[in-house]
């Protein structure tokens, strides 16, 4: 098992680049299936989930080219429908969360298709009936197999439909929008997610010829096609390593630049990052971060505590909760973080209370930070990643802590982040990785 080693307590400086959108790229590979003209995408995160999608498309049949380090073209003309009842999809499709996306282009465009119970982070349930449900409302049918945990999909007449999604989920919108494009007659999605993410495949699939209008919105109306060709894409880069990127800075007192961030597809992240206390500046389309020694949490106009939740775009999105959580914890002043999302995201906190943070998890979904103004420093610890968004907070307290740290199952955090600790040595960070067994405990 890999670990990372960090001696912690060294402030940073240079400038960094921010990857492709992981969450982006999730949908943008999977609506390639969707024409079997060529598709070229850019700005492509060389990370695991990532791949593993890539990896799925090529063994479907997709002819798959790899043009420079970040860019590919996809083929999707000869597809083998046949695959699905290989054990090798079995196993890939389970193992990989975002293998659920692929579902909606191929109903679309094959009228059927199959996936078994997929995985990912644990971080609660997550489920997946938004996805479902869209589907059937389209006129799919869904048998479910609990021995081999296994849905087979037939959706040989999709139909437009009126959709009022229970849950503004952004993956669920996706897979239903890929579907409805070359469905037969108009589709309207109610309560859609809108995340940039969200608007970026539709941009992209409108380029395709498709007929989607209300993008950016909560209400969208598609207008089925009965084909779509190929297009150029180029991927936002990630707001959750952007947001990762400017808290990094102010627990380290570092002066970082944070290059092409697409600063106007960001909402609100730089302002709940002020509210924290942080300096942060716009240049051109770039966030300069000074160095800090100290910053000092806002109270609400009445001067109650603050309260920082996550709610669908355009609020906050819940990735960044556990980043601005660790934070939070150097600042000067309180917070109540509310994490309404996944009922197991917080529980990471025990590992920055080992380091002598001072938090009180109040339930699994609300924890209140004492802020500590730096006043000491953290303490290097052995520890666990959970989930990506822990593992890069745990890594973050870990570069600000006093002393030596060891962050095991470091493959969570690799799943979502591309080359981390070689980009993070780059600002002068002490990260090295190292083969170690995690602790029995």
């Amino acid at each position: 098992m890999n670990a990372f080693e960090i001696t912690g307590g060294i402030k940073l400086k240079g400038e960094i680049t921010p990857q492709g959108a992981k969450n982006e790229a999730l949908q943008i590979l999977s609506a390639v299936l969707l024409t079997e003209e060529k598709v070229t995408i850019s700005n492509i995160p060389d990370i695991k989930d990532v791949n593993k999608l890539i990896e799925l498309l090529g063994d479907l049949g997709v002819t798959v080219e790899r043009i420079n380090k970040d860019t590919y073209t996809f083929e999707a003309k000869n597809i083998d429908l046949n695959f699905f009842e290989s054990d090798t999809f079995k196993a890939k499709g389970g193992g990989l969360r975002g293998s659920i996306m692929i579902v909606g282009p191929l109903l679309a465009r094959f009228g059927k298709a199959a996936i078994p119970k997929p995985g990912g982070d644990k971080i609660g349930r997550r489920r997946l009936d938004t996805h479902f449900i869209g589907f059937e409302k389209l006129g799919a049918k869904f048998v479910y197999d609990s021995k081999k945990a296994f849905f087979n999909v037939d959706a040989t007449n999709l139909q437009g439909a009126y959709i009022l999604l229970d849950e503004a989920s952004v993956t669920g919108t996706a897979n239903i929008v890929m579907a409805a494009v070359l469905a037969k007659g108009t589709t309207t999605i109610y309560n859609a997610a809108c995340e940039p993410y969200l608007q970026q495949l539709c941009k992209m699939l409108n380029r395709m010829g498709a007929k989607i209008s209300g993008i950016g919105s909560n209400l969208l109306t598609i207008e089925g096609v009965t084909v779509l060709g190929g297009t150029e894409h180029r991927m936002l880069p990630d707001m959750i390593e952007i947001g990762s990127f400017i808290g990094m800075a102010a627990m380290t007192e570092s002066e970082i630049t944070i290059k092409n961030v697409c600063y106007d597809e960001l909402g609100v992240i730089p302002e709940v990052f002020r509210k924290l206390g942080i300096k942060l500046e716009r240049r051109g389309d770039d966030i300069y971060v000074p160095s800090q020694k100290h910053y000092e949490i806002d109270t609400f106009i009445d001067g109650s505590i603050l309260t920082i939740a996550d709610s669908p775009w355009p609020g906050f999105t819940p990735d960044l909760l556990s980043i601005v959580l660790v934070v939070a914890t150097q600042a000067k002043g309180n917070v109540l973080i509310h994490q309404k999302m996944f009922e197991s995201r917080l529980f990471f906190v025990d590992k920055l209370i080992d380091m002598g943070a001072q938090i009180i998890l109040c339930d699994p979904h609300r924890a209140t930070v004492n802020g500590i103004d730096k006043k000491y420093k953290l303490r290097g610890i052995s520890m666990t990643s959970p989930d990506i968004r822990a593992g890069v907070s745990l890594l973050i307290a870990a570069l600000s802590a006093e002393g030596k740290s060891t962050i095991y199952n470091i493959e969570q955090i690799e799943r979502g982040y591309q080359d981390i600790d070689t980009r993070l040595r780059a600002l002068g960070a002490q990260i090295k990785r190292v083969n170690a067994d995690a602790p029995s405990h």
